[in-house]
């Protein structure tokens, strides 16, 4: 009786059982909308030669259809992060990966009574081979190179103006390269401040931060150790014949700049730490080996795979709370 009553309701309204209308002049309703993921906002760190790996890392974001809405870099991340804005990723890897130690020699012009050793002209040549007239402003996504102010410590940020300028004050590694002189300010490397730039991306107000940290297995936790600075006959007579490696003026600049790179990236991302972090395993590749891209690219690429999975959750997540 109560399903008769039903079915005479429902040809009375014109509505079925499931509440929806039965005239044949009535459409369905379409399907929701598909979530709009987020875009990644990435934070290419610093690292020499081993920032390579952001050409790897990028590469596999970009055959996942991980699409990338801003980019913030430091050192040869910048360098890396704004030739992919700029449409010149393909230009970079090919040069990256014809790098022999005779050529990355051939590319660096000693400087006497300088700022620096090296000049950095020939590399900047090369530069302007592809990115001559190019603004920052001009790229299709919000790009910042940082660098560091010698003068007053400040951190800087490169929203604006040329780009190759902006790229070479932020690779400029004191000691190693002239600092940059831009607007009566001079500037070098951006790791001195801001190894991995998250801060950056979180003040553009991104939802979504992965950073590239290419120094996170260097040094382990860099534990503290109480050493007894005298030593018995006997550990003279060793310490005389044990093998030591000696690393020369630009190798203890280097080493030195390694570390303080590291406690500082280790301090800020504790503070401001990303969504996600991308690790590449990069311990064995030195600063200067340049010569040894394929290797890093390989190795930036494999860890991006690998994290996929995590990616797409951090995305489905952003968007499913947006």
């Amino acid at each position: 009786m109560l399903t008769w009553s039903l079915n005479r309701q429902s040809s009375e309204t014109g509505i079925s059982d499931s509440g929806t209308p039965s005239s044949p002049d009535m459409k369905p309703l379409p399907p929701p909308p598909a979530p709009k993921f987020p875009k990644l906002a990435l934070a290419l760190g610093g690292g020499a030669a081993r920032g390579w790996a952001h050409i790897g890392v990028l590469r596999a974001l970009d055959e996942a259809g991980i699409e990338i809405g801003m980019v913030a870099g430091t050192s040869i991340g910048a360098l890396v992060g704004g030739c992919y804005l700029a449409g010149k990723l393909d230009e970079l890897e090919t040069f990256a990966r014809s790098l022999t130690m005779r050529r990355i020699a051939s590319l660096l012009d000693l400087t006497i009574g300088g700022s620096g050793l090296f000049g950095g002209m020939r590399l900047t040549k090369r530069m302007q081979e592809h990115l001559e007239g190019l603004n920052v402003e001009d790229l299709d996504r919000p790009f910042v190179a940082v660098a560091a102010e010698v003068n007053t410590g400040h951190e800087v940020w490169i929203a604006n103006g040329s780009l190759i300028t902006a790229l070479r004050a932020s690779y400029a590694l004191p000691g190693i390269f002239e600092p940059i002189r831009s607007n009566h300010r001079t500037l070098v490397d951006g790791a001195l401040v801001n190894p991995v730039p998250v801060s950056v991306c979180r003040a553009y107000e991104q939802p979504l931060v992965v950073a590239v940290n290419l120094n996170y297995d260097i040094y382990g936790r860099s534990a503290v150790v109480r050493h007894n600075a005298s030593l018995t006959p006997s550990e003279v007579q060793k310490q005389e014949h044990a093998p030591y490696a000696k690393l020369g003026m630009t190798g203890v600049m280097v080493q030195a700049f390694n570390i303080i790179q590291d406690r500082i990236a280790r301090a800020r991302l504790a503070g401001d730490p990303p969504d996600i972090s991308l690790q590449p395993r990069l311990g064995d590749i030195g600063l200067s080996e340049f010569h040894r891209a394929g290797e890093a690219i390989e190795r930036g690429y494999e860890e991006t795979k690998a994290r996929l999975p995590e990616l797409k959750r951090m995305q489905e997540l952003f968007a499913g709370s947006s």
